[in-house]
Protein backbone atom coordinates (compact mmCIF):
# COMPACT_ATOMS: atom_id res chain seq x y z
CA UNK A 1 0.00 0.00 0.00
CA UNK A 2 1.43 3.33 -1.38
CA UNK A 3 2.05 6.16 1.51
CA UNK A 4 -0.56 8.18 0.09
CA UNK A 5 -3.36 5.58 1.36
CA UNK A 6 -2.38 5.52 4.68
CA UNK A 7 -2.05 9.05 4.92
CA UNK A 8 -5.50 9.70 3.03
CA UNK A 9 -6.69 7.03 5.66
CA UNK A 10 -5.45 8.61 8.88
CA UNK A 11 -7.19 11.82 7.69
CA UNK A 12 -10.39 10.54 7.21
CA UNK A 13 -10.55 8.94 11.09
CA UNK A 14 -9.77 12.65 12.11
CA UNK A 15 -12.72 13.96 9.82
CA UNK A 16 -15.05 11.03 10.44
CA UNK A 17 -14.36 11.97 14.80
CA UNK A 18 -14.15 15.75 14.71
CA UNK A 19 -17.28 15.98 12.16
CA UNK A 20 -19.34 13.47 14.17
CA UNK A 21 -18.85 15.35 17.62
CA UNK A 22 -19.67 18.97 15.90
CA UNK A 23 -22.99 17.45 14.09
CA UNK A 24 -23.71 15.81 17.41
CA UNK A 25 -22.60 18.41 19.87
CA UNK A 26 -23.12 21.71 17.42
CA UNK A 27 -24.72 21.24 14.65
CA UNK A 28 -27.91 19.35 15.82
CA UNK A 29 -28.48 21.88 18.69
CA UNK A 30 -28.18 24.58 15.71
CA UNK A 31 -30.61 22.89 13.28
CA UNK A 32 -32.43 21.23 16.08
CA UNK A 33 -31.89 17.60 14.17
CA UNK A 34 -31.12 16.09 17.93
CA UNK A 35 -29.01 12.52 18.40
CA UNK A 36 -31.81 10.79 15.71
CA UNK A 37 -31.63 13.42 13.47
CA UNK A 38 -27.99 13.42 13.50
CA UNK A 39 -27.32 9.18 13.20
CA UNK A 40 -29.94 10.07 10.08
CA UNK A 41 -27.99 12.17 8.62
CA UNK A 42 -25.03 10.22 8.80
CA UNK A 43 -26.92 6.79 7.51
CA UNK A 44 -28.32 8.80 4.30
CA UNK A 45 -24.39 9.52 3.69
CA UNK A 46 -23.50 6.11 4.10
CA UNK A 47 -26.13 4.58 1.91
CA UNK A 48 -25.77 6.77 -0.62
CA UNK A 49 -21.88 6.50 -0.27
CA UNK A 50 -21.91 2.38 -0.99
CA UNK A 51 -24.50 2.27 -3.69
CA UNK A 52 -22.12 4.47 -5.36
CA UNK A 53 -19.04 2.01 -4.49
CA UNK A 54 -20.98 -0.71 -5.49
CA UNK A 55 -22.30 0.82 -8.85
CA UNK A 56 -18.60 1.31 -10.10
CA UNK A 57 -16.82 -2.00 -11.04
CA UNK A 58 -13.13 -0.32 -10.19
CA UNK A 59 -11.13 1.53 -8.09
CA UNK A 60 -12.79 5.43 -8.61
CA UNK A 61 -10.89 7.58 -6.24
CA UNK A 62 -13.34 9.79 -5.55
CA UNK A 63 -15.79 7.50 -4.93
CA UNK A 64 -13.81 4.87 -3.14
CA UNK A 65 -12.78 7.59 -0.52
CA UNK A 66 -16.30 8.68 -0.40
CA UNK A 67 -17.50 5.37 0.85
CA UNK A 68 -14.39 5.63 3.40
CA UNK A 69 -15.61 9.01 4.67
CA UNK A 70 -19.06 8.11 5.25
CA UNK A 71 -18.28 4.62 7.09
CA UNK A 72 -15.77 6.96 9.21
CA UNK A 73 -18.77 9.25 9.96
CA UNK A 74 -20.95 5.81 10.89
CA UNK A 75 -18.96 3.92 12.40
CA UNK A 76 -18.15 6.89 14.78
CA UNK A 77 -21.53 8.15 15.59
CA UNK A 78 -22.58 4.22 16.21
CA UNK A 79 -20.04 3.78 18.78
CA UNK A 80 -20.64 7.68 20.34
CA UNK A 81 -24.59 6.75 20.52
CA UNK A 82 -24.05 3.50 22.24
CA UNK A 83 -21.53 5.54 24.97
CA UNK A 84 -24.41 8.11 25.31
CA UNK A 85 -27.06 5.54 26.41
CA UNK A 86 -25.31 4.46 29.00
CA UNK A 87 -23.00 1.32 27.03
CA UNK A 88 -19.29 1.17 28.75
CA UNK A 89 -16.63 1.72 26.73
CA UNK A 90 -15.07 -0.54 27.50
CA UNK A 91 -17.94 -3.32 26.81
CA UNK A 92 -18.89 -1.38 23.08
CA UNK A 93 -14.64 -2.24 22.43
CA UNK A 94 -15.28 -5.58 23.63
CA UNK A 95 -18.02 -5.80 21.18
CA UNK A 96 -16.66 -4.22 18.34
CA UNK A 97 -13.41 -6.28 18.59
CA UNK A 98 -15.28 -9.97 19.02
CA UNK A 99 -17.49 -8.82 15.79
CA UNK A 100 -14.73 -7.60 13.66
CA UNK A 101 -12.93 -11.45 14.72
CA UNK A 102 -16.27 -13.31 13.76
CA UNK A 103 -16.47 -11.03 10.46
CA UNK A 104 -12.90 -11.98 9.74
CA UNK A 105 -13.47 -15.19 10.60
CA UNK A 106 -16.85 -15.82 8.45
CA UNK A 107 -14.60 -13.50 5.67
CA UNK A 108 -11.62 -16.34 5.71
CA UNK A 109 -13.40 -19.23 5.31
CA UNK A 110 -16.22 -18.29 2.76
CA UNK A 111 -12.93 -17.00 0.25
CA UNK A 112 -10.16 -18.83 2.27
CA UNK A 113 -7.79 -15.61 1.63
CA UNK A 114 -8.51 -11.69 3.84
CA UNK A 115 -6.41 -10.33 1.02
CA UNK A 116 -7.71 -6.83 -0.43
CA UNK A 117 -5.63 -7.51 -3.62
CA UNK A 118 -8.17 -10.45 -4.16
CA UNK A 119 -11.96 -7.89 -3.89
CA UNK A 120 -13.17 -8.67 -7.50
CA UNK A 121 -16.35 -10.29 -6.34
CA UNK A 122 -19.30 -8.59 -4.62
CA UNK A 123 -19.24 -10.85 -1.80
CA UNK A 124 -15.51 -9.91 -1.07
CA UNK A 125 -16.83 -6.21 -1.41
CA UNK A 126 -19.38 -6.90 1.03
CA UNK A 127 -17.22 -8.64 3.54
CA UNK A 128 -14.76 -5.57 3.29
CA UNK A 129 -17.15 -2.73 3.78
CA UNK A 130 -18.34 -4.48 6.95
CA UNK A 131 -14.71 -4.68 7.91
CA UNK A 132 -14.25 -1.37 7.19
CA UNK A 133 -16.92 -0.44 9.55
CA UNK A 134 -16.21 -2.40 12.34
CA UNK A 135 -12.51 -1.10 12.29
CA UNK A 136 -14.14 2.45 12.72
CA UNK A 137 -16.31 1.53 15.17
CA UNK A 138 -13.71 0.07 17.41
CA UNK A 139 -11.79 2.14 16.94
CA UNK A 140 -13.70 5.20 18.12
CA UNK A 141 -14.19 2.84 20.99
CA UNK A 142 -10.52 2.42 21.81
CA UNK A 143 -9.86 6.08 21.58
CA UNK A 144 -12.13 7.26 24.09
CA UNK A 145 -11.36 4.17 26.21
CA UNK A 146 -8.05 5.70 26.60
CA UNK A 147 -8.46 9.27 26.46
CA UNK A 148 -11.08 9.39 28.73
CA UNK A 149 -12.05 6.01 30.77
CA UNK A 150 -8.17 5.39 31.12
CA UNK A 151 -7.34 9.47 31.91
CA UNK A 152 -4.36 9.25 29.18
CA UNK A 153 -6.06 12.46 27.85
CA UNK A 154 -6.09 12.99 23.86
CA UNK A 155 -2.61 13.82 23.01
CA UNK A 156 -1.20 10.70 24.98
CA UNK A 157 -4.04 8.41 23.55
CA UNK A 158 -2.61 10.02 20.21
CA UNK A 159 0.79 9.15 21.19
CA UNK A 160 0.47 5.70 22.43
CA UNK A 161 -1.19 4.77 18.72
CA UNK A 162 1.29 6.33 16.88
CA UNK A 163 4.04 3.46 18.37
CA UNK A 164 1.74 1.06 18.35
CA UNK A 165 0.76 1.56 14.64
CA UNK A 166 4.66 1.17 13.96
CA UNK A 167 4.42 -2.45 15.47
CA UNK A 168 3.07 -4.05 12.27
CA UNK A 169 5.20 -1.98 9.76
CA UNK A 170 8.59 -2.89 11.65
CA UNK A 171 7.16 -7.03 12.49
CA UNK A 172 6.47 -7.23 8.49
CA UNK A 173 9.37 -5.49 7.60
CA UNK A 174 12.14 -7.21 10.05
CA UNK A 175 10.41 -10.24 10.93
CA UNK A 176 8.12 -11.78 8.17
CA UNK A 177 4.72 -10.57 9.74
CA UNK A 178 2.54 -11.96 7.34
CA UNK A 179 1.25 -8.92 5.29
CA UNK A 180 -2.26 -9.23 5.59
CA UNK A 181 -2.08 -9.38 8.99
CA UNK A 182 0.52 -6.49 8.82
CA UNK A 183 -2.27 -4.80 6.89
CA UNK A 184 -5.49 -5.30 9.20
CA UNK A 185 -3.67 -4.52 12.17
CA UNK A 186 -2.65 -0.95 11.19
CA UNK A 187 -5.68 -0.67 9.58
CA UNK A 188 -7.38 -0.61 12.97
CA UNK A 189 -5.13 1.37 14.51
CA UNK A 190 -5.24 4.53 12.17
CA UNK A 191 -9.04 5.03 13.38
CA UNK A 192 -7.88 5.58 17.54
CA UNK A 193 -4.75 7.29 15.82
CA UNK A 194 -5.81 9.98 13.74
CA UNK A 195 -9.21 10.06 15.83
CA UNK A 196 -7.06 11.16 18.96
CA UNK A 197 -5.09 13.67 17.37
CA UNK A 198 -8.44 15.25 15.94
CA UNK A 199 -9.88 15.23 19.27
CA UNK A 200 -6.50 17.13 20.76
CA UNK A 201 -6.99 19.69 18.16
CA UNK A 202 -10.18 20.07 18.36
CA UNK A 203 -11.47 19.55 22.20
CA UNK A 204 -11.75 22.29 24.70
CA UNK A 205 -8.57 23.01 27.09
CA UNK A 206 -10.52 21.42 29.87
CA UNK A 207 -10.79 18.42 27.83
CA UNK A 208 -7.27 18.31 27.40
CA UNK A 209 -7.24 19.93 23.63
CA UNK A 210 -6.11 23.09 21.96
CA UNK A 211 -9.91 23.89 22.03
CA UNK A 212 -9.57 24.79 18.25
CA UNK A 213 -13.62 23.17 17.80
CA UNK A 214 -14.62 20.11 16.13
CA UNK A 215 -16.03 21.91 13.31
CA UNK A 216 -12.93 23.77 12.05
CA UNK A 217 -10.80 20.78 12.43
CA UNK A 218 -13.20 18.57 10.19
CA UNK A 219 -13.15 21.61 7.47
CA UNK A 220 -9.11 21.46 7.55
CA UNK A 221 -9.32 17.56 7.48
CA UNK A 222 -11.55 17.43 4.69
CA UNK A 223 -9.70 19.94 2.41
CA UNK A 224 -6.42 18.05 2.76
CA UNK A 225 -8.48 14.97 2.14
CA UNK A 226 -9.98 16.17 -0.79
CA UNK A 227 -6.46 17.52 -2.28
CA UNK A 228 -4.75 13.81 -1.85
CA UNK A 229 -7.73 12.26 -3.35
CA UNK A 230 -7.55 14.49 -6.36
CA UNK A 231 -3.80 13.93 -6.58
CA UNK A 232 -4.51 10.22 -6.87
CA UNK A 233 -7.60 10.73 -9.45
CA UNK A 234 -4.96 12.78 -11.67
CA UNK A 235 -2.28 10.16 -11.47
CA UNK A 236 -4.57 7.94 -12.22
CA UNK A 237 -5.69 9.71 -15.58
CA UNK A 238 -2.24 10.18 -15.82
CA UNK A 239 -1.15 6.79 -16.41
CA UNK A 240 -4.49 6.02 -18.16
CA UNK A 241 -3.46 8.22 -20.94
CA UNK A 242 0.22 6.55 -21.17
CA UNK A 243 -1.21 3.17 -21.40
CA UNK A 244 -3.38 4.43 -24.14
CA UNK A 245 -0.65 6.05 -26.31
CA UNK A 246 1.85 2.78 -25.48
Amino acid sequence: MTVIFWIIKVLTTGMGESASDWLLNRGAGVAGLGIVGSLGIDIGIFVVALVLQFSVSRYVPWVYWFAVVAVSLFGTIAADIAFFIGVPLWASSTFYACALAANFTVWYLSEKTLSIHSIYTRRRETFYWITVFLTFALGTALGDLTASTWKLGFLVSGIMFAVLIAVPAIAHWRFGMNAIVAFWFAYVVTRPLGASFADWFGASRAQTGLGLGAGWVALVLTIMIVGFVGYLAASQRGRAQEANVT
